[in-house]
């Protein structure tokens, strides 16, 4: 049985692990959770979360796959014996678990699916995409009816992490060439990166369909993200300025106030109150179609790097389609390409991009750098490991040399929901010394990131 983390994170309103070493129906506590995915699985603490987390329920949950607010089968509280036993028999998988439980119906149709994705795994630390895993067998006809078997039995945020587990572990991303498997699957962002990953080598017959599917989930990111984009960025635009003969609607009361207070009347009688009159009117000023700010998005495209790619060009489009900024869109390796033409369409964006390769941020800086005209009104917002494959005191002479300029330099080490990411700690460091702060951020922070920079205020860097 191997300790798998990603899944641990996976099933909604999963409690955290006690003890992610407690793998067997022998720990001290049989209900405490587990963060074992091995053959199979016990339920989470919420019934509708059924998935590749081994998470042993507490007393009053449902069993594995049941409906919300039905009893157990066979018991009339769900912290009975038979019911313990069921879950560790999902969590170990294998009839030789030392459970002695046989499961039946549905919990024995999801012990299958996860088996077959599962089994097989040595639980000695190996490598988690090697052909021991696999039981799916070649035939495309079974992994179709897999996914379908996945999409019953487990929520969508489990299906796309056993998604993303079958495509490393089992290879699935060469079915994903044939248009009938890529449309079985569940759009995702991770999904997307294997795509974009794969570029020149989908087949004319499955890119209509591979486009189908990266717009299905750009679309549901740029609704997420768009409104709240445009009004912190926008309003950060907006506010910037103030004007003395505003409209009504655009006055800043508490600053007119504030301005007129030596114009205070007192009250004359017990009923009457004070008065400010307002001689000097402050209001925002009205947004304007002349571009105040430049923003260069700068993206590293090296294969770790997917799910920043994606979020990244969605960002791109929204800004892009505000008149009072103007976006250029830059993506690199060991070479840079300006896909700023294409931002209209973030979807031809990322099939612009080439996953994988070298990586040389100190070329891709220089050439972000011959683009600045304006370094008082421009945002540099660099996404990247940092993993420098080029010059490395160039690239930092690069950013201080922006820095002195007037530029808005940020470092941002992700752009993802995926958790901590991966980078180098010495290059973070040395661009925190030059004043250009480094951190991961989540497509959710990004905004407020955005309109802090534009305003030139402390940025909401979020606690390490």
């Amino acid at each position: 049985m191997t300790s798998t983390a990603a899944a641990t994170a996976t099933a909604p309103n999963a409690s955290t692990a006690t003890d992610s070493t407690a793998a067997g129906p022998t720990a001290t506590d049989p209900t405490a959770t587990v963060s074992t995915t091995g053959a199979s699985m016990a339920t989470a603490t919420d019934s509708t979360a059924v998935g590749p987390t081994a998470t042993a329920s507490t007393a009053n949950a449902p069993t594995a796959g049941a409906s919300p607010g039905s009893a157990p089968a066979g018991s009339a509280s769900a912290g009975s014996a038979d019911e313990r036993l069921r879950r560790w028999r999902l969590v170990l998988g294998g009839d030789a678990d030392g459970t002695g439980c046989r499961l039946v119906g549905r919990e024995a149709a999801m012990d299958r699916a996860l088996s077959a994705l599962y089994r097989g795994d040595s639980g000695n630390g190996a490598d988690r995409r090697s052909p021991r895993g696999a039981g799916l067998g070649g035939s495309a006809p079974q992994v179709a009816r897999w996914l379908g078997d996945i999409r019953e039995y487990f929520p969508t945020s489990v299906v796309q992490l056993m998604q993303q587990d079958a495509i490393e572990r089992l290879g699935l991303a060469r079915l994903l060439l044939e248009p009938e498997m890529l449309a079985a699957v569940e759009p995702d962002v991770h999904l997307v990166g294997t795509l974009i990953s794969l570029g020149k080598a989908l087949p004319e017959t499955t890119r209509e369909t591979a486009r189908a599917v990266v717009r299905a989930v750009v679309t549901d990111l740029e609704r997420r993200i768009a409104t709240r984009t445009r009004s912190l960025v926008g309003g950060a635009l907006d506010r910037s300025a103030r004007v003395n003969r505003p409209r009504h609607r655009d006055i800043d009361w508490d600053r007119t106030i504030r301005a007129n207070l030596r114009n205070y009347l007192p009250p004359e009688g017990e009923r009457s109150h004070g008065t400010v009159v307002p001689e000097r009117l402050v209001g925002y000023a009205r947004a304007q179609h002349a571009v105040k700010k430049d923003v260069i998005l700068c993206i590293d495209q090296s294969g770790s790097m997917a799910a920043s790619v994606v979020h990244s060009s969605v960002f791109g489009a929204v800004l892009a389609s505000m008149h009072s900024l103007h976006t250029r869109l830059v993506v690199f390796d060991t070479a840079v390409v300006d896909l700023t033409d294409q931002l209209t369409d973030p979807v031809d964006v990322l099939f612009g991009v080439q996953l994988g390769g070298g990586t040389d941020i100190n070329r891709a800086l220089a050439y972000c750098q011959s683009r600045i005209t304006r370094p008082a009104d421009t945002v540099v917002v660099l996404i990247s490991d940092l993993y420098e494959g080029g010059i490395r005191d160039e690239m930092l002479k690069r950013v201080a040399a922006m820095k002195s300029a007037g530029v808005q330099f940020i470092a941002l080490l992700a752009l993802s929901d995926d958790g901590a990411p991966s980078y180098d700690r010495t290059h973070a460091a040395a661009l925190a010394a030059l004043g250009a702060p480094a951190f991961a951020c989540t497509p959710d922070l990004f905004p407020e990131v955005m309109a802090a920079a534009i305003q030139k205020q402390p940025l909401p860097v979020p606690e390490t």
